[in-house]
């Protein structure tokens, strides 16, 4: 009894889905990130606080900014960047890419890559739950500053 229940709230769950990811409309999300997963040597702790706004420009398919604010232990960073998503309209699984700038209070800049692999897990017909994992890549040092991670969210689609 209790896969069936599971079953019909996530067809349902997938139905309401569909009607968010449609062109025209508005998105605003936060999450919180960097849980101090990183295969660099230099960074031992790490979190992470991101905001997120974009708008859809087809059906399934956002563009977005967003700005994040990070602790390390000896320095923080702040990143302002600019990406899109693709939505798969049937599941609510979405992919993204973008181009990040962070700056460190080190006096360190650097431009990374971030993509993105997430679900958005909807609580009702404008707010969802949206855990991913991500991959940022450093193109000024790609072996130390380098990162990937998981990030829980929340989205607020109109």
């Amino acid at each position: 009894m209790k896969k069936i229940v599971l079953a019909l709230c996530l067809l349902m769950g997938v139905a309401v889905s569909k009607a968010q990811f449609e062109q025209g409309t508005k998105y605003v999300g936060a999450s919180v990130s960097e849980f101090g997963m990183s295969y660099s040597s230099c960074e031992k702790f790490r979190f992470g606080i991101d905001a997120t706004a974009g708008y859809f420009l087809y059906d399934g398919i956002m563009l977005k900014a967003n700005v994040g604010y990070s602790h390390k232990p000896h320095f923080d960073d702040i990143t302002l960047g600019v990406g899109g998503r693709y939505y798969f309209t049937q599941n609510g699984i979405f992919l993204g890419a973008g181009l990040e700038y962070c700056h460190e209070t080190k006096s360190y800049n650097d431009l990374r890559i971030p993509v993105e692999a997430g679900y958005c897990f909807y609580l009702n017909n404008h707010v969802s739950i949206e855990p991913a994992v991500y991959y940022k890549m450093s193109l000024n040092d790609f072996s130390d500053k380098s990162a990937v991670g998981l990030k829980i969210g929340f989205g607020l689609y109109f």
